[in-house]
């Protein structure tokens, strides 16, 4: 509880919230069959990726104690409802948070979504998170339940789609409406602006969003990538990732104002500190890769030899390693062996905070 008094001052790189959004006429509901257009406006012929991503599953929290149990494991606040909003105008809001262990290092990474329930019910929640550890994630909240009146339960009726613009142009210049409806949730990817929308469906993505079309998913991990965005548990392996050095305050992740959570020690005092010598940065290989790709924890090196990270993982020649910010400036690589080294190139997302560039 001492480490509580640490969680004071404003996030860096937050900003407005990135989940204060409204929905336009749209009611309480409760998840049943149907299907409508996620956007009113006839006139929008923006074309849209949708992306499906299978590796990503989704868990259901509610019960009258869901928001307290929750806010008692995650670093961040959660995506409840405003008492002050109508129906009418009930916010669909999504937050990313990361659950961690007593030694407050990552476990698990979610994006939770807030569910305007039907009005008998409690507020209940949506978890996505990688579908690799949805069982294990599903015991981590049973271990952690004990009496309070929460129902954990895997919720396969929805899928999980990312939505970005088929063309370079910024997301806010092709604009779609967040909605909530019978059987979608469209919201804004509460990590970045760069990383489109999250759609959440029982149908056929594409169908519902205006010029939508099928996306590769190997697309979408590159453009992942390039942004620097961890996502599951090859970027975030569970028990080694600290989440401060994944950036996951650049990525509105974390409330330093909020209650005590499992984890929260280490992670209240770097902040205090306010030295993080290390961080998660995108990179891009040059070079002939090994057909098996970078394993993860390959060393990364200066042109001296000294290590100056480790890679963390990727798609072709995009990824992610863990650098000492000193070092990303200089040549890096590398040793694939003896004789052969692939050259690494970190850079600095264009959305991280001035302060970090």
């Amino acid at each position: 509880m001492a480490a509580a008094a640490l969680l004071r001052g404003a996030l860096p790189g937050r900003g407005r919230p990135a989940w204060r959004w409204r929905l336009h006429a749209a009611p309480r509901f409760c998840l049943a069959h149907g299907s409508s257009p996620l956007s009113s406006d006839p006139t929008n012929s923006a074309a849209w990726a949708c992306f499906l991503l299978d590796e990503r599953a989704l868990l259901r929290v509610r019960g009258p104690d869901a928001a307290p149990f929750l806010l008692g494991l995650l670093t961040n606040e959660l995506p409840l409802l405003d008492p002050a909003d109508s129906a009418a105008s009930s916010p669909a809001r999504a937050a990313y948070a990361h659950f961690l262990n007593v030694q407050g290092r990552t476990l698990y990474d979610v994006i939770l979504y807030g569910l305007p329930e039907c009005p008998e019910e409690a507020p209940g929640f949506l978890l996505e998170c990688d579908s690799s550890t949805l069982d294990a994630l599903q015991k981590h909240l049973a271990l952690y339940k004990i009496r309070r009146k929460v129902m954990v339960e895997p919720h396969p009726e929805l899928h999980v789609w990312a939505v970005l613009p088929s063309t370079p142009q910024a997301p806010e210049a092709v604009p779609l409406q967040e909605r909530v409806g019978a059987t979608a949730i469209l919201t804004r990817d509460p990590r970045t602006s760069h990383m489109g929308w999250r759609l959440l469906t029982q149908d056929h993505g594409p169908a519902l969003v205006p010029g939508g079309q099928l996306g590769d998913l190997q697309d979408y991990h590159t453009h992942r990538y390039q942004q620097g965005i961890p996502e599951g548990v090859h970027d975030l392996p569970p028990g080694l990732a600290l989440p401060l050095e994944s950036n996951l305050a650049f990525m509105n992740g974390v409330s330093f104002t909020k209650g005590c959570y499992i984890g929260q020690e280490l992670t209240a005092r770097t902040h205090h500190m306010g030295v993080i010598r290390k961080r998660l940065f995108p990179v891009r290989l040059k070079g002939c890769l090994p057909t098996s790709g970078i394993g993860l924890g390959t060393l990364v090196l200066t042109t001296t030899g000294q290590v100056a990270g480790k890679f963390r993982a990727g798609q072709g020649d995009v990824g992610l390693a863990l650098l000492r910010s000193d070092t990303i400036k200089g040549p890096l690589h590398i040793r694939i062996s003896e004789n052969h080294q692939v050259a690494v190139t970190a850079s600095v997302p264009d959305w991280w905070p001035i302060a970090t560039k």
